[in-house]
């Protein structure tokens, strides 16, 4: 067992080498964005509550409401109600990117279903487990849990920064260049 964790991490240095992403700085941002992520979630949704009684103050029906912000609301309104409606969509966005450096995680060939599942009890869950009761529901000893967290969250942020977000790059880099020849 031990020979195959050292196995994984080997490989998690490479795949860091080979993407060209500094390790440490990486973990940091990685830990960080997850810690933030219930608070994120927690967010978002009271601002779609707002955003949907802005809605139902402007006459209920979906349509009515936003033909109504649209032509008739003042503009300080509508500019308010954009920058909502703005931030959800990117909140949302961020979500998304997450959602796919977790799955790309746990799709890791050393270990990835053992660290989805410690990034979603530490960091996801909608329910805030402990230390005590993350050991005892995963069976491991806080040595190798705290070995194996640190592994999880930097598959995740090689996922991420080394998946993800390069492929946005990419992607941003194109439509970029497509617009500029038009």
């Amino acid at each position: 067992m031990a020979k195959n964790q050292s196995q994984a991490i080997g490989c998690i240095r490479s795949l860091y080498r080979a993407s060209d992403l500094d390790e440490e700085k990486t973990y940091r941002k990685a830990r960080l964005l997850l810690g933030i992520y219930r608070d994120v979630c927690w967010s978002a949704i009271g601002r779609s509550d707002e955003a949907k009684e802005d809605l139902e103050l402007c006459g209920g029906e979906l349509d009515r409401a936003l033909t109504y912000l649209e032509i008739f609301a003042p503009e300080e309104e509508r500019n308010r109600f954009e920058t909502k409606v703005k931030s959800l969509f990117e909140t949302r966005w961020m979500v998304e990117l997450m959602e796919r450096a977790m799955m790309k995680s746990r799709d890791f060939p050393h270990n990835g279903e053992l660290y989805f599942e410690i990034l979603s009890k530490c960091y996801l869950d909608r329910f805030k487990y402990t230390e005590a009761e993350i050991l005892e529901v995963m069976h491991l000893e806080r040595s190798c849990y705290y070995e194996r967290k640190k592994e999880a969250i930097l598959v995740f942020g090689l996922s991420l920064w080394g998946g993800s977000i390069m492929k946005l790059k990419k992607y941003l880099a194109s439509e970029s260049a497509s617009n500029a020849e038009i």
